[in-house]
């Protein structure tokens, strides 16, 4: 089920109240298959033990957060992809989002993650990995990661609790309507 329109309301309008709250409402916990991650670091830079990662995802939505200070077009989405988590976790449907850097130093990815407060791949050979994989990465980058990219930075994958994509959310050209395109029912659970 792809979310309703309505629930991306907030995105328009203030915060008066939730409309995530007409979202569909049944939740359950499922375990999350933590191998289809690659090893995470906290906001602070520090690496994250697999316990950590499990208790953090477990029930929640999970998607990879591509992106890089740098880029002016992340940085101006950022707050609309803040009000959606926010959104969605007052309504119960929690989501946890995992940054992907292409930050040119692992200061910058600190910096970010922390005032994000979200959980990050490794910058450097973990980061290229996930972007390889998902074909995903900032035009600065195709000198090292080629041409074949699907999208630039920023763009989202949401994961099944088995890590496959179920939705790719193309934040570069949709802006914040890409998150309209969240699906937000409980079979994305981990």
């Amino acid at each position: 089920m792809i979310a309703p329109a309505a629930c991306f309301a907030f995105i328009l309008s203030t915060r008066h109240s939730s409309p995530l709250t007409r979202c569909a409402s049944r939740t359950s916990i499922m375990s999350s298959s933590l191998a289809a991650l690659p090893n995470l670091n906290k906001s602070d830079g520090t690496g994250v033990s697999l316990d950590e990662v499990s208790a953090q995802v477990n029930g929640k939505h999970v998607a990879l957060y591509f992106a890089a200070g740098w880029c002016p077009m992340c940085t101006s989405f950022e707050p609309s992809l803040m009000q959606f988590r926010e959104a969605a976790n007052s309504s119960g449907k929690n989501v946890e989002i995992i940054y992907v850097p292409s930050d040119r130093q692992a200061a910058d990815v600190v910096k970010r993650t922390s005032s994000m407060n979200m959980l990050s791949v490794p910058i450097g050979e973990e980061a290229d990995a996930m972007k390889r994989k998902y074909k995903i990465w900032a035009g600065a980058e195709s000198v090292k990661l080629g041409m074949g990219r699907r999208s630039g930075v920023p763009a989202l994958v949401v994961l099944d609790k088995s890590g496959d994509e179920v939705a790719f959310l193309a934040a570069e050209s949709k802006g914040a309507k890409a998150l309209g395109d969240w699906p937000l029912d409980d079979s994305g659970l981990w």
